[in-house]
This record gives C-alpha cells, sequence and structure tokens, in this order.
C-alpha cells in the first residue's frame, strides 16, 4: 500500500510498505530545483494506515505495525526514526491519499553526475590584440606583455676592483696599479 501528502512549500511525503519494509520518501521542489530524501525502515507489517501530524519542528508519522508504533520525523530534507513517543496533543493531523499503486510514487532520483574539469582557455583575439593564459601573455600590435614566464637570471654586477697598496679604482685586465704602479694580483 502506498500513501502521499502534500507538507507545502513544494513537499510531497510518500509513504510505501513492501513486506516488513517501510519507504518513507521526500520530494521537494520549487525554483527550478528538485530534491529526494528516503530512508527505508525495518517496521514490520502495518496494522492501520498511516498518521502524519504536523508539529512545531517539522511533521511526525505514526505507523502501527505487529511490532508496535514507530515515528519517523521530518525535519527540513532530513528524514529519522525517533527512540520514544513525542507528544501529539496539539498536533495538526494532515490527510493521506492512499495511491492506486506504488508506480505512482515518484521514480528515485538518479545522483548527479559530477561536473568535468574546465577545459583550458583558448587564446582570445580582439582585431590585433591577442590574450592567453599560459603562458599569461598578452600582445596588442607590435607590443607584448607577459607575466609568469620565467626569465634569465639577470648578469651580476660588474665587480669594482682597487690597488691594494693606495685605493685607486682599477681595470681587471691592468697589471700595475696606474697611480703607484704596485704589482695587481690577478
Amino acid at each position: 500500500m502506498a500513501y502521499q501528502c502534500e507538507l507545502g512549500n513544494g513537499q510531497h511525503l510518500f509513504l510505501d510498505q513492501s513486506g516488513t519494509q517501510t519507504l518513507v520518501m521526500l520530494s521537494s521542489s520549487g525554483g527550478g530545483q528538485q530534491q529526494q530524501a528516503t530512508q527505508s525502515i525495518q517496521t514490520g507489517s502495518w496494522t492501520t494506515d498511516p498518521e502524519v501530524f504536523r508539529v512545531a519542528n517539522g511533521v511526525i508519522v505514526k505507523l502501527k505495525t505487529a511490532q508496535g508504533e514507530y515515528f519517523v520525523q521530518i525535519q527540513g530534507s532530513s528524514i529519522g526514526v525517533l527512540s520514544s513517543v513525542p507528544a501529539l496533543d496539539n498536533a495538526q493531523q494532515i490527510q493521506m491519499q492512499q495511491l492506486d499503486s506504488p508506480s505512482q510514487m515518484p521514480p528515485m532520483m538518479s545522483p548527479i553526475e559530477p561536473m568535468q574539469p574546465m577545459q583550458p582557455m583558448k587564446p582570445m583575439q580582439m582585431g590585433n590584440m591577442q590574450m592567453s593564459l599560459k603562458p599569461m601573455a598578452m600582445k596588442m600590435g607590435d607590443m607584448s606583455m607577459q607575466m609568469g614566464v620565467p626569465t634569465a637570471p639577470p648578469a651580476p654586477p660588474a665587480t669594482r676592483q682597487f690597488c691594494s697598496q693606495c685605493g685607486v679604482a682599477v681595470q681587471s685586465a691592468d697589471r700595475f696599479c696606474s697611480s703607484c704602479g704596485h704589482q695587481l694580483d690577478t
């Protein structure tokens, strides 16, 4: 036996019993999106029709079975079995509609396929301007700019040499100081 009810805000509750299993399915749709939460619970065979109650923090489903009473709480899109009997004194009962067959229940949604990685960006061209990502570069006419491209390390600065005798600057090719005539180390 399958049952359904509308909970409001685009949510529908579906209940189905198959053997000793109870299937609780919550379907939500709105704003171009669709969600589904499903829980299968080992309850045993139902002895009466299920009852649904709106409470302050969601919805309670009451199932009377050959093994006892079960209470299922629905909050937002989560479904869980309660371990204790909830207070239903001030709860509003929601009418359930029996479905002719379980085939009237919505089909189980298949998981969303994972997103594929983005393809590398192709170079852009607008008129005589070109841009590419790897390496980041921009060319416009005969001007170009690149970022992230390794360049040759700068040449080390020329070291200046001095005469160890008088301190006058000398060239690296000099063998003698032009000021004092001291023989330079090579």
